[in-house]
C-alpha cells in the first residue's frame, strides 16, 4: 500500500486532463472507467480539445466535459481571454479534489496550482524544472522504452495514487449514440449491407508517412472484394480524400466509398458493424478496437508495442527493417516510410485471412 495514496473516500470530484489528438483521448478513456470502478461516488469530468470531445461524449463514467478551443490562439487577444476565462470559471466552480493530468502539456501545471485540488498527479517530465515538479502532489515516471502500451502508461497515473486497475477494467469505451447508428444503418441498407457482412478499410492518416501505397491498397481491396464487400473511409481532410480517390482509381472493383461523409460517432458505428477492420496506426484503428472489431494494423515508423489495437483480436503487419520503429516522419524526413511502402499485399492479405479463419472457428465452436 502506498504511503501517499490518495484517500478516494474523501474525493468528491476529479478532473482528467488529456489535451492531445483524437486517438490519444480515446486511449485515455480507460482512466475514467477505472477511476469510477474504484470510487463510484466520485464525479469525473474531462478536459480535452473541442474537436476531440466526441471521443469521450457519452462515456458512462463522465459527468461533465470541458473543452479548450483549438482555434482560440487565432482569435483576438480579448476574445481569447474571454474564452479562457469562461473555461477557468467553469472549472473553478466544480471545486475539484483530484486532478489527473496525462500529458506533458504545460496547461496542466497551471491548472493544478490555480484550481486548488488537494491532490494532483502528472508525469515526471525531465527538464521541466521546479515549477512543474512542485505543481503536483504526485508524479509518475514516463514509459520511455517503447514497450509499454499507451493505455497502460495512462493508467500509471492512477497506479501512482494507489489505484490498481483490474484486468477487466482497462477497456476503452466509445459510445456512437442512436443517431449515428441509425444513419450508418441507413447508408448500409441502401447498399444491401448489414452488420458483419463487410470489411472496413481506413487507409489514411493525417500523417502521410504512416500510410501504405495507393497501389497496394487497391490490390488488397480487389482481393478482398472477391468474397466480401469493402467499405472505404477517410476523414474529410483534402489529403486523405485525395489518397482515397487515388486508391479507388486503381481498383478493378467497386468498394462502398464513405470517405469524408461520416462524423466521428458515425465512424464508430460503422466500424462496430464491420466483420474486420484494416488500416494503419491511426485513430480509426483504435476506434475499431474500442468497438470490439478485430483489426489488421499496418505499422511503420511508430511502435506497435505502444500503439497496437487494445484488447481485441488483431494482427500487426510490419517490416523487419532494423531501424524501425524510428518515430520519424518518413525516411530522412521525406514523408515516405520505406518500412511501410515495402510491405507486400500478400503479407496483409494473409493477416486478414488469419483473423477471418479465427472468426469462422469461433462461430463453429459456438
Amino acid at each position: 500500500m502506498l504511503k501517499d495514496a490518495v484517500p478516494l473516500k474523501e474525493i468528491a470530484r476529479a478532473l482528467v486532463v488529456m489535451l492531445r489528438h483524437h486517438g490519444d483521448v480515446l486511449l485515455a478513456s480507460p482512466v475514467l472507467g477505472v477511476l469510477q470502478a474504484h470510487a463510484p461516488k466520485i464525479e469525473i469530468d474531462a478536459l480535452v480539445y473541442d474537436d476531440t470531445a466526441p471521443m469521450l461524449e457519452g462515456h458512462p463514467a463522465l459527468t461533465q466535459m470541458h473543452v479548450v478551443g483549438r482555434n482560440w490562439k487565432k482569435e483576438s487577444l480579448l476574445s481569447r481571454f474571454a474564452s479562457e476565462k469562461r473555461l477557468y470559471d467553469a472549472l473553478r466552480a466544480r471545486r475539484y479534489d483530484l486532478l489527473v493530468h496525462l500529458t506533458e502539456q504545460p496547461r496542466g501545471a497551471w491548472l493544478a496550482r490555480s484550481l486548488g485540488a488537494r491532490c494532483s498527479v502528472a508525469p515526471a517530465v525531465p527538464g521541466r524544472g521546479e515549477f512543474w515538479a512542485r505543481s503536483f502532489t504526485h508524479l509518475y515516471p514516463l514509459a520511455r522504452n517503447g514497450r509499454r502500451h499507451k493505455v497502460e502508461a495512462n493508467l500509471d497515473a492512477l497506479r501512482r495514487i494507489g489505484i490498481q486497475p483490474g484486468l477487466d477494467e482497462r477497456r476503452m469505451q466509445f459510445v456512437p449514440g442512436a443517431a449515428a447508428q441509425a444513419r450508418v444503418a441507413a447508408l448500409l441498407a441502401a447498399e444491401g449491407l448489414v452488420k458483419g457482412t463487410y470489411i472496413h478499410i481506413h487507409p489514411a492518416s493525417r500523417w502521410r508517412f504512416k500510410c501504405w501505397t495507393p497501389e497496394r491498397n487497391a490490390q488488397l481491396i480487389d482481393r478482398l472484394s472477391a468474397s466480401h464487400r469493402v467499405v472505404l473511409t477517410a476523414a474529410p481532410d483534402p489529403q486523405e480524400l485525395a489518397l482515397v480517390d487515388e486508391i479507388v482509381a486503381k481498383t478493378g472493383t467497386r468498394p462502398l466509398v464513405l470517405a469524408g461523409k461520416l462524423q466521428i460517432k458515425e465512424l464508430g458505428a460503422l466500424t462496430a458493424g464491420a466483420r474486420l477492420f484494416v488500416g494503419v496506426d491511426s485513430m480509426p484503428m483504435h476506434l475499431a478496437a474500442a468497438m470490439g472489431t478485430p483489426a489488421v494494423a499496418l505499422f511503420g515508423p511508430s511502435g506497435e508495442e505502444e500503439w497496437r489495437p487494445w484488447q481485441v483480436k488483431h494482427r500487426v503487419v510490419a517490416s523487419d527493417h532494423p531501424c524501425r520503429p524510428c518515430g520519424n516522419d518518413g525516411c530522412g524526413g521525406s514523408k515516405v516510410s520505406e518500412c511501410l511502402t515495402t510491405l507486400g499485399v500478400d503479407q496483409v492479405h494473409e493477416a486478414v485471412e488469419q483473423l477471418l479463419a479465427v472468426q469462422r472457428q469461433n462461430a463453429t465452436e459456438r
